[in-house]
């Protein structure tokens, strides 16, 4: 698996998160790379919307992860920040196996701070950023 999507602006955003749902098959565990202000969150917010999450959707930097149901379904995700994990034995204090191999959607943002905790099967999103404002979302297995 391995796809590219173009984010024009903002106001094309959901779009995109329509395209990139229609590329999730049977993946549940989605690790999110880029800079910072590359849009990773904003691009989840705008999957979960897509996926018909009602609550409000934000960053889940201080909590490290929120869960998120969708009312017209049993499907449940959770949305991941590691950017303040100091060290590893912080994510398996947590549980992350709980999570990661729940069968419940798992999008991570700073996946590089526990590369070695993802699943064998886990999609590598890179969000990139270029010159004119928009995004390419390129997406692939992590293992090759």
């Amino acid at each position: 698996m391995s796809n590219n999507i173009t984010i024009q602006d903002i106001d094309h955003i959901r779009e995109a998160a329509r395209e990139f749902i229609n590329h999730i098959g049977q993946h549940t565990v989605f690790a999110f790379y880029g800079k910072m202000g590359a849009g990773k969150t904003t691009f989840i917010k705008a999957i979960c919307e897509e996926l018909g999450v009602e609550d409000v959707i934000t960053s889940p930097t201080f909590a490290i992860v929120n869960e998120y149901t969708v009312p017209s379904s049993a499907l449940t995700i959770y949305h991941f920040d590691f950017y303040r994990i100091k060290k590893l034995e912080e994510v398996y204090d947590m549980g992350y196996e709980d999570y990661f191999y729940s069968g419940a959607l798992c999008f991570i943002e700073w996946p590089e701070l526990v590369e070695e905790l993802l699943p064998d099967d886990a999609i590598r999103v890179n969000i990139e950023e270029n010159a004119d404002g928009t995004r390419n979302v390129l997406f692939s297995h992590t293992t090759t």
